[in-house]
C-alpha cells in the first residue's frame, strides 16, 4: 500500500520514508550473523548483520505492516527460521534467548500486538489441533483405518471453526492487516471459491490493494478458474526425457492432475494410495499426470522409481514457481484434481480412499 497518494497535498511529496529500526538482543547468541526475511520483497528478500554479544539493528522502509522472519545459524552453520512477526514502520525491539527463538517478544509494533492477542483468542483450537496431531501419529503407527477416518473429520470440524473465526475476527476489523493474513494462511489449500470470495470482499479496500489483499486475490481467481465442473486449464511440461506433454492429450480418459514432490512427505505418504488407485482403475480408463514441483531431476527421478508411479510424469524442475502449479493456484501439496473423459473437473482435493471412492462412483 503506498501511503503517497494524489488525493494527499504537497506537503506530504516532502515528508520522510516510513521507516522502521529494530533493535534486538538474544541472550546466549554472542557474535553472530542475524538474518531478517522479508516474505513480501521479490528483490533482495533477505537483510542481514552481525550481532555482538547478541545484540543487532535492522534498518529500513515499510510501507506497510509486513510479516517477517528473523533467523539465526544453528550449531551445524544452518540458516533456521525461528520467530516470525509483523515488522512496520516504527522503533520496534525484540528480546529472545537463541534456543527458544518461538517465543521472542517483539515490541513497538500495534500490528504485532494485534497479531498476539488474535494467536491468543485461537489457543483452544490450537491445543485441540495438537491433541489431533498425537492422535493421528498413534493410529497412523497402529494402521487404524477407522481411528484415521475418525480423526480426519475431526480435522475437517477443527479446519470449519478455525475458518469461521476468521471470518468473524474480519467481519469486526476489516482494515486488519492481521485478518488479511489469517485468510491467506487459513483459506488458500483448496479453497472455496465462493466462502472464499465472501470473506475477501469484507476486507478494506486499503488492504485488498495490500500484500496479503493481493495474494487472496489471486488465490481466488485461480480458485475460480479452477471450480468443480470448469474445463481443467491445459498445459504442457517435459516430462522425465525432457519431451513435451500437454494435458489435453490425455482427453478421451478420467485423469488425475496429481501435483506433487520428491521432497514433500505428505505427498510421498500418499503416494502408494494413489498407486492403488492407478492399478486398480486404470484398466478402465483412468491415467495420471503427475506434476511435480521439484528443483532437482535427480531426485526427482530417484522418487518416481521408489515410489513406482507409472504414469506421465512431468515439471518444469521450478520448484514452487512451477508453472503449472501457479496457473492452479497451488499453495500446498500434495493436491490433485480429477477431470472427467472431457477434461472437466470433477473433483479436487481427494485424498487416500476418497480417491478410489471417487473413481467407483464416477467409472462404471
Amino acid at each position: 500500500m503506498k501511503y503517497l497518494l494524489l488525493a494527499a497535498c504537497i506537503g506530504s511529496l516532502f515528508a520522510e520514508s516510513p521507516s522502521y529500526t529494530l533493535k534486538g538482543q538474544i541472550q546466549g547468541f554472542g557474535n553472530g550473523w542475524v538474518y531478517l526475511y522479508h516474505q513480501q520483497r521479490e528483490k533482495d528478500p533477505q537483510d542481514s548483520v552481525m550481532a555482538k554479544n547478541g545484540q543487532f539493528q535492522f534498518r529500513g522502509v515499510a510501507e506497510s505492516p509486513e510479516f517477517c522472519l528473523l533467523a539465526i545459524k544453528n550449531k551445524s552453520g544452518k540458516k533456521e527460521f525461528r520467530t516470525g512477526f509483523f515488522l512496520e514502520a516504527r522503533a520496534m525491539l525484540l528480546t529472545a534467548k537463541k534456543d527458544s527463538m518461538q517465543n521472542a517478544v517483539i515490541k513497538g509494533s500495534p500490528t504485532q500486538d494485534e497479531y498476539i492477542q488474535y494467536q491468543e483468542s485461537q489457543k483452544a483450537l490450537e491445543m485441540l489441533s495438537g491433541k489431533l496431531d498425537a492422535l493421528y501419529n498413534a493410529a497412523e503407527a497402529k494402521k487404524d483405518e477407522h481411528q484415521l477416518d475418525s480423526i480426519k473429520k475431526a480435522y475437517t470440524e477443527l479446519s470449519e471453526r478455525q475458518q469461521q473465526a476468521i471470518k468473524e475476527y474480519t467481519i469486526a476489523h476489516p482494515a486488519s492487516y492481521v485478518a488479511a493474513y489469517e485468510i491467506y494462511a487459513n483459506f488458500s489449500y483448496n479453497p472455496d471459491a465462493v466462502i472464499l470470495k465472501d470473506i475477501y470482499g469484507r476486507l478494506d479496500t486499503s488492504v485488498q490493494k495490500g500484500f496479503f489483499g493481493k495474494k487472496i486475490k489471486e488465490t481466488l481467481d485461480a480458485a475460480e478458474l479452477t471450480a468443480i465442473g470448469n474445463p481443467a486449464p491445459d498445459f504442457t511440461l517435459n516430462d522425465v526425457d525432457g519431451r513435451p506433454v500437454s494435458l489435453s492429450s490425455l482427453k478421451g480418459q478420467y485423469v488425475l492432475v496429481d501435483f506433487w514432490a520428491s521432497w514433500c512427505g505428505p505427498c510421498r505418504a500418499e503416494n502408494p494410495a494413489v498407486v492403488k488407485a492407478y492399478s486398480q482403475f486404470h484398466g478402465k480408463g483412468f491415467t495420471i499426470m503427475g506434476v511435480s514441483l521439484d528443483d532437482k531431476k535427480d531426485k526427482w527421478i530417484e522418487a518416481i522409481k521408489k515410489d513406482q508411479l507409472n504414469w506421465a510424469q512431468v515439471s518444469d524442475l521450478k520448484g514452487w514457481q512451477n508453472s503449472a502449479a501457479n496457473l492452479y493456484g497451488i499453495k500446498g501439496i500434495p493436491m490433485n484434481f480429477l477431470l472427467d473423459k472431457d477434461g472437466k473437473i470433477l473433483a479436487k482435493g481427494l485424498r487416500g480412499e476418497d480417491l478410489e471412492k471417487k473413481l467407483a462412483e464416477v467409472i462404471q
